[in-house]
């Protein structure tokens, strides 16, 4: 399916001000406890608890106007939907900390797969966004599934060792730089195995070599008298 394209503002709210939202409601409401059902949540189960809603009906309005998710967006929507849910229904923030850990690796698992037999992934999921070769590809999907990895392993680090507060800024900022960082040190890649042609020369039009002067045209011939 085809996607129609929105205004770049909208997709930026509906892709990163639900993760925004949480930030902001959780520094807001981290110190308070609430009470349902008889239950008593943490701030941090709390916000949670609203947060899966709004990002699912996030998720359903980008589909909805785009006509199209990607498969990481139908990947990130299910975890967020098992684990959050897990940690809400168990009352335990472990278990949702523990998402981005699944996510990634999942993500390296996939990646990892398809290096074995040959193949990018990667470019299955990307190729309308990034004009690369197909060796491009491969050294982008190698470095992108140590990336992914990587950040398995520091999610872990992070929420075991770090306070709550400390592991949601690391996620919801700290994060999303570094992958937008990643990206950015890719761009000799992208010169070097791009697909894109450069823009042709203008044609000149045929007529006298650069430095040929004007031919004059020769002096008709006087008749006599």
């Amino acid at each position: 399916m085809r996607t129609r394209p929105i205004p770049p503002k909208l997709r930026a709210l509906l892709e990163f001000g639900p993760i925004l939202a949480f930030l902001i409601v959780y520094l807001t409401y981290r110190n308070d406890t609430f009470l349902i059902g008889g239950t008593e949540y943490s701030g941090f189960l709390a916000v949670t608890a609203a947060f899966i809603p709004v990002f699912l009906i996030a998720t359903g309005a980008l589909w909805y106007l785009t006509g199209r998710l990607t498969r990481l967006q139908i990947v990130v929507a299910g975890m967020l939907i098992v684990f959050g849910g897990m940690s809400v229904w168990l009352n335990d923030p472990a278990l949702f900390k523990m998402k981005p850990t699944a996510i990634y690796l999942l993500l390296t698992l996939i990646l990892g797969a398809g290096l074995l037999r040959g193949q990018s992934w990667l470019e299955f999921v990307l190729e309308d966004s990034l004009p690369l070769k197909h060796k491009g590809w491969m050294i982008l999907t190698r470095r992108v599934t140590l990336l992914f990895f990587l950040s398995a392993l520091a999610n872990e680090v992070v929420w075991r060792t770090q306070s709550e507060e400390f592991w949601v800024i690391f996620e919801t900022i700290a994060m999303p730089v570094i992958v937008f960082g990643f990206f950015m040190a890719q761009i000799g890649l992208f010169i070097d195995h791009g697909t894109l042609t450069p823009l042709r020369k203008p044609v000149k039009a045929p007529g006298r070599k650069p430095g040929q002067g004007k031919k004059r045209k020769a002096p008709r011939p006087q008749g006599d008298g």
